[in-house]
């Protein structure tokens, strides 16, 4: 009797499950003959001519925005975007970039490439390549305007503090060293810093910077992952492998489907389990570089110091499409050996009317314990065992920090300074009045949400020149009170801005020269690695 019982409920959990399965992949198929009907209707009777796929391409992107920010779908060209990022090789002339309407600026000149060569600087604007005026493409095009096969000649026109100039370039094999500085801060101390989590060279560059450190004398390191955006998974699993022992734990992948769920474990004998490290963190550093800070700090093999990191603890995996397209899908979450997952914004509970996205860490917090017992939380980011001692950032300097405004200012700061000397440079007090004077007259980049709804309230007026003088004011007053909140945190602001004029003229190499003598996370660093006992308590219970 109990057997038929069984057998007649499981034969109805079975026949649900089967219609649940019909019925949704009946709506699929429904929504795409809906999207094929619309399309051809659309192509055989608008009045103008389209463009099929910027067309779809468009939809695609659009329906994916509602999602997380890392799910994208890729055309042809945004494929070989995304292989360069993830391997760091390719044919170019050494420069990173962002886009404008009229070209491609100049962000970042790699040392020694065909860029540096031909007198590049950052903040050039490139508005035409080889005769094609950039003004009149598509942005997506812009990519590959200077890609192609090594040796090719480029004829570029650039824009330099309002002045035009020629420049001619040829493109170089471009390989990207994730690891572009280390050295020996003293006698004993090692320093490395990773800025991306490039695949299988992340890993190389970590233990041959380690290896020369380790001939030099090194017993104690202060690996920096601050500002590292992260990057390959599996090289972030490799880099934990390389301090703590065989077949622990590194991290979980939890997802929708059982395939996209998995544990992966340390699988080789560590490079040295001993030394004494210090990671260093902030809120830029995010996925890989918080697997790796995650899971050394669950099984106190690290002291943490810095920021709490970003929080991204979303997993992604390309896959490939019909055509030369791709997509790559957020398919799980990570959590750290202890259980934490570290994903700090919950996209699955967008609130559908104003857009935003609401923060885990807005509940109650889940604790956990490390291997020594301390206790950890999860609900956004790595949270470090030691903070730095910089004022707390207000919502504006947050703003400020993700808009292009440090990057415009210095821009014109260097072509005030043209014979600045970067050495022992400090960004004092009177420069940073000068940066805020910018803010007040000059900037576009940092606006305020209020000055955009004032902006757009008055654009919205009929004949509205003659408010013009109380706008003026207004926006003015808006902007002082904007100014005055970033003011808060002169302190971190004026580093930001020193580090980056440094870099203009001494490259990616000479700014972390600098750092290296007068960061004073680094120096705190060092501090606590000078002091053992410090160092053990802290990682004990």
């Amino acid at each position: 009797m109990k057997n038929r019982k069984f057998l007649f409920f499981g034969s109805l959990i079975i026949i649900s499950l089967f219609f649940s399965f019909q019925s949704r992949f009946f709506e699929i198929a429904k929504q795409i003959e809906i999207y094929n009907n619309l399309f051809k209707e659309l192509n055989i009777n608008y009045i103008d001519e389209i463009n099929p796929g910027d067309l779809t391409d468009k939809a695609i992107k659009n329906t994916l925005k509602n999602l997380d920010p890392y799910t994208n779908f890729y055309n042809e060209q945004d494929v070989e975007d995304a292989r360069i990022r993830r391997e760091g090789e390719y044919g170019g002339i050494g420069i990173s970039t962002f886009y404008i309407k009229k070209g491609i600026v100049v962000s970042e000149i790699y040392k020694g490439f065909s860029a540096d060569k031909a007198g590049l600087k950052v903040g050039d604007i490139i508005t035409n390549v080889n005769g094609q005026e950039l003004a009149t493409l598509e942005r997506s095009q812009f990519s590959q305007m200077l890609k192609g096969v090594p040796g090719k000649e480029l004829s570029l026109q650039v824009e330099r503090n309002g002045q035009a100039k020629n420049v001619s370039v040829k493109l170089d094999k471009i390989v990207l060293d994730p690891v572009p500085f280390y050295d020996m801060i003293d006698t004993e101390t090692g320093y490395i810093v990773l800025t991306r989590f490039i695949s299988q060279k992340a890993t190389e560059s970590v233990v041959n910077a380690f290896g020369d450190l380790k001939k030099r004398g090194m017993k104690k390191l202060v690996f920096d992952l601050r500002y590292n955006p992260g990057g390959s998974l599996f090289d972030a699993i490799n880099i934990t492998n390389l301090f703590i022992p065989k077949g622990l734990k590194v991290v979980d992948t939890r997802g929708k489907t059982q395939k996209n769920s998995r544990t992966y474990k340390t699988t080789r004998d560590p490079l040295d389990a001993e030394i004494p490290i210090v990671v260093l963190i902030n809120s830029r550093s995010a996925s890989a570089s918080e697997i790796v800070s995650g899971a050394l700090q669950d099984y106190d093999r690290a002291v943490i110091m810095g920021e709490r990191s970003f929080g991204k603890g979303l997993v992604q995996r390309y896959f490939d499409l019909s055509y030369g397209t791709q997509m790559k899908i957020t398919i799980s979450k990570y959590y750290t050996p202890s259980g934490r997952c570290i994903q700090e914004l919950d996209y699955a509970s967008r609130d559908p009317k104003t857009g935003e996205v609401p923060k885990f860490s807005d509940n109650t917090l889940n604790e956990f314990t490390t291997q020594n017992g301390r206790k950890v939380y999860d609900g956004g980011g790595v949270s470090p065992d030691l903070t730095s001692e910089f004022s707390k950032k207000t919502k504006e300097t947050d703003d400020l920090l993700k808009s292009r405004a440090i990057f415009n200012f210095v821009t014109d700061f260097t072509y005030q300074n043209p014979n600045l000397s970067t050495e022992n440079y400090t960004f004092s007090s009177t420069s940073f009045n000068q940066f805020k004077e910018y803010l007040l007259r000059k900037d576009t980049a940092f606006v305020s949400k209020e000055e955009k709804l004032f902006q757009k309230a008055y654009e919205s007026v009929e004949n509205n020149n003659k408010i013009t003088s109380e706008y003026n004011t207004i926006i003015q007053q808006l902007r002082a009170a904007k100014v005055a909140k970033i003011s808060e945190n002169q302190d971190i602001l004026s580093k930001e801005i020193e580090n980056e004029i440094i870099e203009r003229s001494a490259y990616k190499e000479g700014m972390y020269k600098h750092l290296f003598k007068n960061d004073i996370t680094i120096k705190n660093a060092v501090n606590l690695l000078n002091d053992p006992e410090k160092y053990k308590r802290i990682l004990k219970k």
